[in-house]
């Protein structure tokens, strides 16, 4: 019965993640297929980006921005892998996770823990810290120092957060287990064993092609893949009609489906970002592949207004800073101000 979908559900109902545990299961033939279609124009078009500056056609740079929207999707893939979503197959999932990971720079074991933090506390303001971008309220802010408040407006700062914040990210704060140093062996070992993963692979590239142009292509490759995945990152969470809730009001339904957005992309985007925009069904139900989220919306086409914000609209996102608890939304530093 609960393959056909009714004519009409409320936003909110008990029974959503029951229903949505009818789309968890993979097409593995399906996987194969989207993995092999991410892969290969990946290394296309890397291989293509390195010609360009060998033979001197630097114009052929250009070749940079689809090869770091296919490491963007490989990203998506792994994040897939980390939900065992992917396979659905725990070794297979977490090797090709791990595999992805080196492209990446992002320590696979490391980073699902750490995510995972994230989905059991989204939307949570007693669990902020663990895989968030950090959100103050209103209230806190005020209460910071006014070096504080400098340092939380840098931070905010859309030039700090998708310019530095890639480099500092997936370049140097990944390469160590922050957040988990005593959390066992685990993340120690997944950040180490990338690491020397990485070395070992770059040190071939560079023996094989020399430094200048492995670095030429690589680093912005992965600096714009990683500005494009911070900013999905930012919207899915960070838009005006968000939800947040602290103690016993936070309800992780409730939190899933309106604490998460609908980032309605054109539909090449919506691909090459693995319809991770579906983000509010993704996150009422992590194991639902990412290839069979627009069946959900298909099938229930009352959940496609729920949270959605256009590409257009998302970039008004970058001004909301601060989350407002008397009016239960997130502000801007002018409107805080214009509050006090």
């Amino acid at each position: 019965m609960l393959n056909s979908p009714p004519s009409a559900m409320p936003a909110i109902a008990p029974s959503w993640p029951k229903i949505l545990a009818n789309y968890r299961k993979p097409h593995r033939g399906r996987s194969a297929f989207e993995l092999a279609v991410t892969v290969v124009p990946f290394a296309l078009f890397w291989a293509l980006s390195w010609a360009a500056v060998h033979y001197g056609y630097w114009i052929g740079l250009l070749l940079i921005i689809p090869a770091a929207g296919f490491l963007l999707r490989l990203f998506m893939i792994q994040h897939d892998c980390g939900h065992g979503s992917f396979f659905a197959h725990r070794l297979t999932d977490d090797w090709i996770g791990r595999a992805i990971g080196v492209l990446t720079l992002t320590p696979y074991d490391y980073w699902r823990r750490s995510h995972a933090a994230h989905h059991a506390s989204a939307g949570n303001l007693d669990e902020r810290g663990m895989g968030d971008i950090t959100t103050l309220t209103v209230d806190e802010y005020r209460a910071l120092s006014g070096w504080g408040r400098f340092c939380y407006r840098v931070y905010r700062h859309p030039l700090v957060m998708f310019g530095i914040g890639p480099i500092w990210l997936f370049f140097f704060k990944q390469r160590l287990p922050f957040g988990m140093m005593s959390s066992g062996l685990q993340p120690w070992v997944s950040t180490m064993a990338t690491n020397l993963a990485i070395v070992v692979i770059a040190a071939g590239l560079i023996w094989l092609i020399g430094p200048i142009p492995f670095f030429v292509v690589h680093l912005p490759i992965v600096t714009l893949a990683g500005a494009a995945g911070i900013w999905l990152f930012y919207v899915q969470h960070q838009f005006e009609e968000t939800h947040w809730a602290g103690g016993e009001d936070w309800n992780f339904q409730e939190a899933a489906l309106h604490g998460s957005s609908h980032y309605d992309l054109p539909l090449v985007l919506r691909w090459m970002t693995g319809n991770i925009g579906v983000h509010h069904v993704h996150h009422l139900s992590a194991r639902v592949p990412c290839y069979r989220l627009p069946e959900v919306l298909r099938d229930y086409p009352e959940l496609r207004d729920v949270g959605r914000i256009t590409l257009l609209q998302s970039l008004r996102c970058v001004k909301l800073v601060l989350w407002d608890e008397a009016r239960g939304r997130l502000v801007s530093f002018r409107e805080a101000r214009a509050l006090a």
